[in-house]
């Protein structure tokens, strides 16, 4: 084959990627009113374009890759249709064909890995299934085969899944550091974070994280639950939910809408955020009650309360998560319902 030929055949193969990857990118800008021109031949649905389209579409990517914030990528594939499988790896591919790499594609990838994971594998799989190499083989796909054989500098990996298997509430997770140790040593990875091996022990360790993060937050939305309930029963209507950000009088009634709205919004995401914080303290403020055995609040604080609550909805919490960066994770409704245990 001539040079000439292998050239063309490279820019036909490029194109037929770019054309995939346009109808996702197409609704990213739209999605997030990105400023960004249309790309006229992709666009227009151009089979075979002359080789300036082709650089064209190879700078419009660009662009709009430097624009699109990661936590724009995981809002969208959360809930778009164009999300299958198929697309997920022609991102993937997309990103990891990118040089040099920046932190932003990093975390793009290291987002991807792990719901493209997640789209594979079956709803059903055991926690002691998802060793490293059945990681790598579901990853193959995308990362070919990979020797996994564990860098000594991610070994503590290991720990940190074990310690947080140990927590028996979201409390305990979010206090224990875990989290973070996990990012820093993503960050710590520098350019050895693409490596095979590293890129599927991390896919692992944030899979895991999120079964985790479900079964801990499910536990602690159905006793906040039955707690509430605990509490009407004893003609109690308000709490003390300052710590959680809300009112001195907050209406029992609220907190279980809220509650029923984050057990919905948290099918969809995970990560450190305030979301989260707030969740653990209103259940600290539900435990303090039945500890306590509280007397009941007076109807009228409590409808005051509401009143002064009425601008606040559970949306509104519900879109403080987009931008929370750390180990935040799109979930499969099915493995959540699997992992978390709902009720």
């Amino acid at each position: 084959m001539t040079s000439s030929s292998s050239q063309s055949l490279d820019l036909a193969e490029e194109w037929r990627a770019f054309r995939a990857l346009y109808p996702i990118y197409a609704a990213l800008v739209r999605e997030f009113v990105i400023e960004a021109p249309v790309c006229g031949d992709l666009d227009a649905g151009i089979e075979v374009p002359p080789k300036e389209s082709v650089e064209q579409a190879r700078q419009w990517f660009l662009d709009v890759d430097g624009r699109i914030q990661v936590h724009q990528l995981r809002q969208f594939l959360q809930t778009t249709p164009l999300a299958s499988e198929e697309s997920l790896r022609a991102l993937l591919q997309h990103h990891l064909a990118k040089e040099p790499k920046t932190p932003a594609d990093r975390d793009k990838v290291d987002f991807l890995l792990v719901q493209f994971f997640s789209h594979c594998t079956p709803s059903g799989l055991e926690d002691s299934d998802v060793d490293l190499d059945y990681v790598a083989h579901v990853l193959d796909p995308v990362l070919g085969e990979v020797d996994t054989k564990l860098p000594a500098s991610l070994k503590q990996l290991e720990n940190l899944l074990q310690s947080a298997a140990k927590c028996r509430r979201l409390s305990e997770l979010l206090h224990s550091g875990i989290l973070e140790q996990g990012r820093k040593l993503k960050l710590q990875s520098g350019e050895n974070y693409f490596e095979p091996a590293s890129m599927v022990a991390f896919t692992r360790f944030s899979f895991m994280m999120r079964r985790v993060f479900f079964r801990l937050m499910h536990d602690d939305l159905n006793a906040i639950l039955d707690g509430l309930r605990d509490l009407e029963h004893r003609g109690i209507q308000s709490l003390d939910c300052r710590r959680a950000q809300f009112s001195a009088d907050e209406p029992i009634a609220r907190l279980r809408m809220i509650c029923q709205s984050w057990k919905v919004m948290f099918h969809a995401e995970y990560s450190s955020g305030q979301p989260l914080r707030m969740l653990v303290d209103i259940r600290a403020a539900v435990d303090d009650a039945l500890g306590q055995g509280s007397s009941p609040k007076p109807k009228a604080a409590g409808a005051k309360a509401a009143g002064a609550a009425a601008g606040r909805s559970a949306r509104g919490f519900a879109a403080k998560t987009a931008s929370a960066p750390e180990f935040e994770v799109a979930a499969d409704p099915s493995h959540a319902s699997d992992s978390g245990k709902e009720s």
